[in-house]
């Protein structure tokens, strides 16, 4: 359930119809009117959307080392899939953090929210958050294999401008030049 949509984003009109469901993609149709008073049948995909979350442990950001049969082994920060309805994208980056890394976090702030195609109703909610209070075993689906890493703030940085992780670290992040600079980057959204 999306609590914050930023205006920008294109999404399913409400009177669009499923036209097909699939494991991970719908696709939505619907009549729309054309400039010249005539009609023609527009379509968009829909998935869940994600959520990834950059963390922060004392003096390290957390990363990944991900294996997933069907892509093989990647480096990225922690997250997935906002699937289950009845959490928020919070919500989701909270439980895909512990799934992933073990770690519980108190401070969260949301960073970015991206659309990357305009006929893909998908939206990636990109969070930063520190201080750890609690840490348990990790629990991947069954499709992935992970090992949890803990990297500097600089090896972090060099390896998003060089493009060495799998996700897109927002800007404000990388003009950061240390761990501290990161707490001061305030959240979009109010989850409170």
């Amino acid at each position: 359930m999306r609590t914050f949509v930023p205006e920008n984003v294109h999404s399913i009109p409400s009177a669009a119809k499923r036209a097909f469901k699939g494991v991970i993609y719908d696709v939505y149709q619907w009549e729309q009117e054309l400039f010249d008073g005539s009609t023609t049948t527009f379509e968009m995909l829909n998935r869940p959307d994600t959520v990834i979350t950059i963390c922060v442990d004392k003096d390290s950001i957390v990363l990944v080392k991900d294996e997933q049969p069907h892509v093989g082994t990647r480096m990225g920060i922690p997250g997935g899939r906002a699937d289950v309805p009845s959490e928020d994208e919070l919500a989701a980056a909270q439980r895909e953090t512990i799934e992933e890394t073990g770690l519980t976090l108190a401070d969260w702030r949301l960073v970015t929210v991206q659309q990357k195609h305009s006929k893909i109703d998908h939206l990636i909610y990109t969070f930063i958050a520190f201080d750890v209070t609690d840490e348990t075993d990790i629990k991947p689906d069954a499709g992935e294999k992970i090992e949890v890493q803990r990297w500097s703030f600089d090896k972090f940085k060099k390896a998003a401008l060089a493009g060495e992780l799998i996700d897109e670290i927002p800007e404000q992040v990388l003009e950061c030049e240390s761990i501290e600079e990161l707490r001061d980057i305030t959240s979009l959204y109010d989850y409170s």
